[in-house]
């Protein structure tokens, strides 16, 4: 593997611009993170209809994709079989997607909407019982796999169907830009992917550590400190690494797997030890509600009484997400080989969606539980402590809590080491010059990113400016939000360019 198959042009500016950004967060923290946040009360306040117009359009296209004519063209030749089980495929999707943050946000968020409901519904009541879930199963949901999705095709199709080499956004972008889309602009496109990627894990590392250290420090009886965060950085430097450095046939889809088996016993076994009628009815009450508003949800701006729940909550995830999603398409797109267009975009909702719909409805419905029966008042530990902290709380409330917590932070580090391993792999593969279709980056070039995260993220702890940095990576979702009308653009215009060329996957066979 020699060094020069490296693209200089995306690696260095890419690693000048996230090291160079870090240590001015670092330095200025003090004045940076206020501008930065303003910077995003702006951004959410003013780009809301944007942001929603966006997220439920590609819900639109994707529709129209899957069940139209060209739902049935297969991403690679006509002989292509797919890599993965579908088990596999279906956990390496979810698992790269959410990584803790589902473990986090799904026992935390249905209390924030308890507390502060939408719709100018008074906090505490009943109604804002109703909506505390089926708020979380709208974010987590439908929309925001519509986010992942599209550029998880455009990308497949570019690299198995076009034959373009790279894995680029740039390159999905082709469509739209010809020639450009090699030069100047292009470059750009793949740095500021690049800034997203790494902004959008800080956040998953944002949740994910102090959480983590809440349980261990919970099971050791030790205080969460500075030093505890960087021994948890530094383990899952060392599974994602080596996970990494396997490969993705190896390392990435083993460890997926093992993560789906673990993140499906933990809701199993809450499901039965935990008030079992309620979560499940009270889940049913919250699908219902989520689907009959779903429109009402996807557009709600509140432009009258401005009570701001949907710029802090709706717009800023669509933000979040759609900064992740180019990283996430690619990985996607490349686990995808021999899928066809429709396979891979109702597997990616359908996955997608109840992965996430299944530990809102257990872990979320029995947080409320505790909440509602006045078992532990969770709301109070909230607002007076601290998120990791209700983490704890809720964790102390299962019988056998001690083999609960231990399970709960494996799960934690190996869900984290998913999201991880694919975005090392990911970022080497946006940093490299041409890749086949069966060929992976340099071993080197992917360990070399995931280390390089993970300094990120200590030496971040250690100033605490994982906030800012945090922040920083949603503001990138606006000029992602033109690369995805150019991602979608090009598609069309290469669906119906290529029409002779389409291999249908015929209705008899598999």
């Amino acid at each position: 593997m020699n060094h020069s198959r490296v693209e200089k042009s995306i690696f260095w500016p890419s690693l000048l611009l996230v090291v160079a950004v870090t240590l001015i967060l670092v330095i200025y923290r003090e004045s940076a993170g206020p501008i930065v946040e303003n910077m995003m009360a702006e951004l959410t306040f003013r780009m809301d209809w944007a942001f929603e117009f966006l997220t439920i359009g590609l819900f639109i296209i994707l529709v129209w994709l899957m069940t139209g004519r060209y739902g049935r063209v297969k991403l690679g030749n006509v002989e292509d079989q797919p890599e993965f089980s579908r088990f596999s495929w279906g956990g390496m999707l979810f698992c790269a997607s959410m990584g803790t943050s589902i473990m986090f946000w799904s026992i935390v968020e249905p209390l924030y909407y308890y507390t502060g409901p939408p719709f100018g519904i008074e906090g505490g009541s009943t109604e804002a019982a109703e909506y505390a879930v089926s708020y979380g199963l709208f974010h987590w949901g439908i929309s925001a796999w519509a986010l992942y999705a599209l550029p998880a095709v455009v990308m497949a199709y570019s690299f198995f169907v076009r034959k373009n080499s790279s894995l680029k956004i740039s390159a999905a972008c082709e469509g739209v830009l010809g020639k450009h889309a090699d030069g100047l602009l292009g470059k750009a496109i793949d740095v500021l992917v690049i800034w997203s990627m790494i902004g959008g894990l800080g956040t998953s590392l944002g949740l994910g550590v102090p959480m983590v250290a809440a349980v261990l420090g919970n099971l050791f009886g030790i205080e969460p400190s500075l030093w505890l965060n960087v021994v948890i950085i530094i383990i899952w430097t060392f599974i994602f690494s080596s996970s990494a450095y396997l490969g993705l046939y190896k390392g990435i889809r083993k460890l997926s797997d093992w993560n789906v088996y673990m993140a499906l016993g933990l809701a199993l076994f809450v499901i039965i030890v935990g008030p079992t009628l309620f979560i499940l009815s009270y889940f049913t009450n919250s699908l219902g509600l989520m689907l009959n508003d779903f429109m009402k949800m996807s557009l709600y701006t509140d432009p009258i009484s401005q009570g701001g729940f949907p710029q802090a909550w709706t717009v800023f995830y669509w933000a979040w997400f759609a900064a992740t999603a180019p990283f996430i398409g690619i990985f996607v797109a490349r686990i995808s080989k021999g899928r066809t267009i429709r396979e891979l975009v109702s597997n990616v909702l359908l996955w997608g969606s109840l992965g996430s719909w299944i530990y809102f409805g257990v872990f979320g419905g029995y947080a409320m539980d505790l909440e509602l029966t006045e078992k532990i008042n969770l709301t109070d530990i909230l607002m007076n402590e601290s998120e990791p902290a209700v983490i704890v709380a809720v964790l102390n409330s299962l019988p056998v809590p001690m083999i609960a917590s231990i399970f709960f932070v494996i799960l934690g580090f190996i869900f984290l080491a998913t999201s991880l391993d694919s975005a090392s792999y990911v970022i080497a593969s946006v940093a490299t010059k041409e890749l086949q279709a069966n060929e992976e980056p340099a071993r080197w070039h992917r360990l070399l990113w995931g280390i390089l995260l993970s300094a990120l993220a200590i030496s971040l702890t250690f100033v605490g400016g994982l906030n800012v940095v945090q922040t920083s990576s949603v503001l990138v979702s606006v000029p992602i939000l033109i690369m995805y009308v150019l991602m979608a653009v090009s598609l069309i215009k290469w669906l119906q360019q290529d029409e002779h060329l389409h291999v249908h996957v015929n209705k008899g066979s598999k």
